[in-house]
Order: structure tokens, then C-alpha cells, then sequence
């Protein structure tokens, strides 16, 4: 399958890279990243001969189409989206712009291909969204089905909502052949450290505050990433067009309760190789890697949902799809990579990141 991938140069879209070219042995790789703020081609294999990178935008409609034609694509895994909930608090049009308008110009780009006489058969087009479009749980509440009705609480996810809806009415409209997976909290390699994960590893590193919004009582599913990718390739090879699936990880925690692992995590990992302290000589020793000192409480932000949980039993069901990760062998792999690959997180932690983390951390 030759397989246009929009945002590959982005955390979860790289990983999909990664993982397809392992599973698909023949086939072009286009890559569409706009290389925004979260987009590095530094993620992305060097000069792999079935990758194509082409930095672009979703919204140009003819570079899309002509993407399409020109590599005869057979399938598109639609990651391209703006995805950071605070910044869509800060500046909520861009993140319409991209997500909405961006997967309309997608689709109509692919209903205006397949028009053509020589276009492939078979062709998909795979949506890659999120649970944050179901709202948020009370604590006894059963997980998020495929059918939980739509409740957004943030601007990302109303964008999300947006963009799912649309893909929805493309297949029933235009008979385009869609699936759309839904995901919880992803983590692991190449995410951009403005998340939680990676922002309490990097500040460890740094021997800085780790910041913790509100309680830090907040409920999430978490998902490792290389779980998600083989989800989503099974949607796309096995999914029915017009059918959404929800991809889990089975590993609720709070938010607390992951930077007390990551505290341990880092630890562990100093004790057992003293070289890293030559390398990273601001993180504090191993005695006083304690969450309850490091832990700086933040004010929460607007409309902060609660808990988010997914029930996976359709995708199992129907496309064979499990986690293969605990969270605990997850994050392990997660804090080995980012102490092995400096490099990365450092180039990315420009001025404008560290910019931005100033304003959006400031204690209030």
C-alpha cells in the first residue's frame, strides 16, 4: 500500500512511520508535515529510500491532490492536527483553522482523486482522533464507548469533534471509505515536551519544579504509543469504512500517581548507570527525587476534564487489538529513550517552547 501520512513529523505521527515501514515491506511513504512548533524532522528516518517527506500544509487543497496522484496513493492515515489543549485555551482559531477546515480540505482532496479513472481501488482514508471528544467521566462512570454521545469541554476538542463529524459525512455522503479511531492519553518516544510526560522527565533533568495542574487528581487512560500505531494499522487493514473504534491502554491513573512513577523511574535509572549524572549534573540526587518536594501545584485550567477513560472491547472484538504494554514496562521504555536521545528534546526546547512554558506554568 502506498500510504500518504499527514503530520508524520509530529510525536504520534513519526511513531506510525516507524511502525508501518516495519510491517509493510514494499510501498511509498509520503509524509505531509506543515513542521509547525510540534512537527521535527528530526523524527523521521534520514533518507529512508521508501520515504518521501514533503512540507506542506492540510488546507492546500491542489498540493494534496497532486500528492495523491502522483504516488498513486492507496492510503491515508489522517494525523495532522493541532493537539495541545492549552494552547487551544490561548488561541482557539488556529486550532479550528487546522483541525476542521484542515481535514475538510483533506477530504475533498480524496473525493476529487478517486474521480479520477485511474485512481486505486480499495483506497481508505483513516481519521485519528481523540476520546476528549466524549467530555469528561464522574468517577463510577463506565468508560467511553464508540456510542457515548459527543460532549467537547475544550476548543482542541470541539476541533476534533468537528473534524470527526466531517469524516463521518463523507463516508454517508460521497461513499468515501473512512474510519475514524478514537484514543486515550498517548506516551513515549519523540513527544514534544509540552506534555506531561515528557515535560516532568525533561524538568527532572533540569533539576526544576514539576508542574502539576490543580490537585493533579485528573484521571487518564494511558496509552503507549506504539500500542496506538498498531491499533490504527489494524483499523486501517481490517476496520469497516464508516466504523470508529476506540483505542486504550487499560492504565487509568491520576496524574499525581504518573510523576510519582517517573520520580521512581528516574531513580532507578541513575542508581543503575552513574554515568548519566556526568550527563545531566542538574538532576537532583536520588534522595531527593521525591514528587512531595519537586511537585509545584499549578492553577487548573479552564474547563479541565476530570477523567477520561476508553472501553477497547470493539476494537479487540472486531480487529484482534490489544495493549501490549503495562504502564509501568511503557514508561520505563519512555525514560530510557529520552535519557538516550538528548539530542532530540534539546533541539526542540527552542526559545519560543520555553516561551511559551513560561507563560502557560506561571503560578496564579
Amino acid at each position: 500500500m502506498n500510504i500518504l501520512i499527514t503530520g508524520g513529523a509530529g510525536f504520534i505521527g513519526s511513531n506510525f512511520v516507524y511502525h508501518w515501514l516495519g510491517q509493510e515491506p514494499v510501498g511509498r511513504v509520503v509524509v505531509l508535515d506543515a513542521l509547525t512548533y510540534a512537527g521535527n524532522r528530526l523524527s523521521l528516518p534520514p533518507d529512508h529510500p521508501r520515504v518521501t517527506f514533503v512540507r506542506g500544509d492540510i488546507r492546500d487543497h491542489d498540493l494534496v491532490l497532486r500528492l495523491l496522484r502522483d504516488h498513486r496513493i492507496e492510503g491515508v492515515a489522517h494525523f495532522a492536527a493541532e493537539s495541545h489543549v492549552d494552547r487551544s485555551i490561548l488561541g482557539p482559531e488556529t486550532f479550528l483553522d487546522t483541525n476542521a477546515l484542515g481535514t475538510l480540505r483533506l477530504l475533498e482532496a480524496c473525493r476529487a482523486y478517486l474521480q479520477d479513472t485511474g485512481a486505486p481501488a480499495g483506497f481508505r482514508f483513516h481519521h485519528v482522533s481523540t476520546d476528549e471528544v466524549y467530555g469528561s467521566l464522574n468517577p463510577d462512570d463506565p468508560p467511553f464507548e464508540e456510542t457515548t454521545p459527543y460532549a467537547p469541554n475544550s476548543p482542541y476538542a470541539a476541533s476534533k469533534a468537528a473534524s470527526d463529524h466531517l469524516v463521518r459525512a463523507w463516508h454517508h455522503t460521497y461513499g468515501l471509505a473512512t474510519t475514524i479511531t478514537n484514543c486515550s492519553n498517548n506516551y513515549g518516544p519523540y513527544h514534544f515536551p509540552e506534555k506531561l510526560i515528557p515535560l516532568i522527565l525533561v524538568n527532572i533533568l533540569h533539576g526544576r519544579p514539576l508542574p502539576v495542574y490543580g490537585d493533579g487528581q485528573q484521571v487518564r487512560d494511558w496509552l503507549y504509543v506504539d500500542d496506538h500505531c498498531r491499533g490504527i494499522e489494524l483499523a486501517i487493514r481490517k476496520g469497516v469504512p464508516g466504523e470508529v473504534y476506540n483505542i486504550g491502554g487499560n492504565n487509568e491513573r491520576t496524574n499525581l500517581e504518573i510523576v510519582n512513577t517517573l520520580c521512581q523511574l528516574m531513580a532507578d535509572a541513575f542508581a543503575m548507570d552513574p554515568t548519566l549524572r556526568e550527563r545531566h549534573p542538574a538532576c537532583p540526587a536520588a534522595r531527593d527525587l521525591h514528587p512531595g518536594t519537586l511537585i509545584t501545584h499549578v492553577a487548573d485550567r479552564p474547563g479541565h476534564d476530570r477523567r477520561y477513560a476508553i472501553n477497547a472491547a470493539k476494537a479487540k472484538r472486531e480487529l484482534g487489538y490489544e495493549p501490549s504494554e503495562t504502564l509501568q514496562s511503557g514508561l520505563a521504555k519512555t525514560v530510557e529513550w529520552y535519557l538516550r536521545n538528548q539530542a532530540w528534546w534539546t533541539a526542540v526546547m527552542d526559545g519560543s517552547y520555553r516561551e511559551w512554558i513560561g507563560k502557560n506554568y506561571a503560578e496564579r
